[in-house]
């Protein structure tokens, strides 16, 4: 019990502050970029459903890992948090509540090998986790701005957690197998979903300027990427503040 203690005090910590990190990076890089393509959507008679700019964390219905691809869905509307405060605070919340999320992943993985010992490992591990989380599921299935068309959202997420899957596993067998064979299957599982191809819509036609959606991609992957190395460079500093001496999460806190 000790263990799982640990793990999740370690979480909620980084967590927290990576949460914070990402909402004050979206107030000045996405969400105004997300505001503007809203004003193209209402142009065109809107109904467009869109995730609120917290989603902008990392991929498709899974924590603000739809960072990189918000679901739209041609639906009709429903609630939404009011612009101003209101939506402020419900973003801040939902990427508190993934950043504390994606901690719990990689502090329970990062223990399987060894721990995160301080601040630059915590660093490497981020990036494996914006590899995994947003750079691989973002080349099939970029970020989406309000009014573009979207392939069925099913499909994108079975190819979405397909990626993070396999590129985690391949990233893995590279990184602790050192065996030629094992690194082999390392990169063809890293490949494969990109062989295999993202679900597409039938069409692309958007009112979206392609300059606009540029700037987004490129925003989303900017903040995602700061967002991961806070995240594992916040677990690195505090697990080794508070483990001490003790070469793992099991025999620390006592």
């Amino acid at each position: 019990m000790t263990l799982f203690r640990n793990v999740v005090f370690i979480a909620a910590i980084a967590g927290l502050l990576s949460g914070i990190v990402m909402t004050a990076m979206q107030t000045y890089a996405t969400v105004p970029l997300i505001l503007k393509a809203e004003t193209f959507e209402n142009a065109e008679g809107g109904g467009h459903e869109h995730a609120a700019p917290a989603t902008d964390s990392a991929q498709t219905a899974v924590p603000a890992a739809e960072v990189a691809a918000p679901a739209h869905e041609h639906e009709e509307e429903g609630w939404a948090p009011a612009d101003g405060f209101e939506r402020f605070a419900f973003t801040a919340l939902a990427n508190i509540v993934t950043g504390i999320g994606f901690a719990l992943v990689l502090v329970a993985v990062s223990e399987l090998a060894g721990g995160i010992a301080n601040w630059r490992q915590g660093i490497f591990w981020g990036f494996a986790g914006f590899a995994v989380f947003t750079l691989a599921p973002g080349l099939g299935l970029p970020p989406e701005l309000p009014a573009m068309p979207a392939a069925d959202l099913a499909a994108r997420q079975v190819w979405w957690i397909g990626t993070v899957v396999a590129t985690a596993a391949g990233l893995g067998l590279i990184a602790f197998r050192s065996s030629l064979a094992f690194s082999l299957v390392g990169v063809a599982l890293m490949v494969a979903p990109h062989l295999l191809g993202a679900p597409q819509p039938a069409s692309h036609e958007s009112p979206i300027p392609p300059d606009l959606h540029h700037q987004f991609v490129v925003a989303v992957t900017v903040t995602n990427l700061i967002f991961w190395v806070v995240l594992g460079a916040a677990v690195g500093v505090i697990r080794g503040r508070f483990t001490g001496t003790a070469t793992s999460l099991r025999d620390s806190f006592a």
